[in-house]
């Protein structure tokens, strides 16, 4: 790219109130090399208006680099509309919520056929449309999760865990969590614990704190804990649990249609 026009549009985002430190330090080194097309855009027919939309909203410039850092795709594909702002609201996310720029950005990058969709599939499991909302308001990055993922978990969670849809409201992490390596393999060594009678059990509470636990501290604590041999019998549980993956994951192929949300 030409200095001249180079320096022509930091001189512009340096306007919109981003200081050069700031721009230098955050922008050009984070954003723009982790999206070099941002210099290529129009500045005045798309990043303007763009900014315009998020501050109409209650963005801080400062809120503006965070979002723009954590998403460089952000510009081309921000539109917001009234049904959208709705959504919104609906998180009851207030403007002054460390979680407001994240629900506001997803949201407006965000498909509005994807967006139902989405809220269509965990109205499937019992949820109602007010508290999948409350849900994304509290934990924004739901919004990122495809259909398949929240399906995996929830038939896993619900069906085979025996938890209720109100457990994963309070607990959004249950959505996040490897199912294969992390949800599976523990939950199959809580049963087998139970199975063998042994001290302690993985039940209830202890049973979502055990999820949250790194895999070095979860072995400390419910299979090392115990004596040589019965220790020996549930690491091997937890080993081949850990093995095992879901049908043709090795060989899956990944088949993009747009962007994943």
């Amino acid at each position: 790219m030409d200095i001249q026009i180079l320096q022509s549009k930091l001189e512009i985002l340096s306007h919109l109130g981003i200081k050069s430190t700031d721009l230098v330090r955050m922008v050009l080194v984070k954003a723009i090399v982790r999206n070099p097309s941002l210099l290529t855009y129009d500045f005045h027919n798309k990043v303007k208006p763009v900014i315009a939309i998020y501050e109409s909203m209650g963005l801080s410039k400062e809120d503006l680099i965070t979002v723009l850092l954590s998403r460089p795709t952000l510009i081309p594909r921000t539109t917001l509309d009234d049904e959208k702002i709705d959504y919104i609201c609906k998180t009851g996310v207030s403007k002054e919520s460390k979680m407001y720029k994240h629900v506001v950005s997803l949201f407006a990058i965000s498909r509005i056929e994807t967006i139902r969709e989405k809220v269509m599939n965990l109205e499937k499991y019992g949820l109602l449309e007010d508290e999948i909302f409350g849900l994304i308001g509290r934990s924004p990055l739901v919004l990122t999760l495809s259909i398949d993922k929240v399906q995996r978990h929830m038939t896993f969670i619900l069906g085979t865990m025996r938890l209720s849809a109100n457990v994963v409201l309070r607990n959004p992490f249950l959505l996040y969590f490897n199912l294969e390596t992390v949800l599976k393999p523990r939950f199959q060594l809580a049963c087998k614990i139970e199975d063998m009678g042994l001290v302690p059990q993985i039940k209830g509470p202890a049973l979502l704190r055990a999820l949250r636990m790194s895999d070095k501290r979860f072995v400390s604590a419910f299979i090392t804990c115990h004596p040589e041999n019965v220790a020996e019998e549930l690491m091997i549980t937890f080993k081949n649990a850990k093995c095992v993956r879901r049908l043709a994951e090795s060989s899956k192929k990944n088949l993009n249609k747009g962007f994943p949300f």
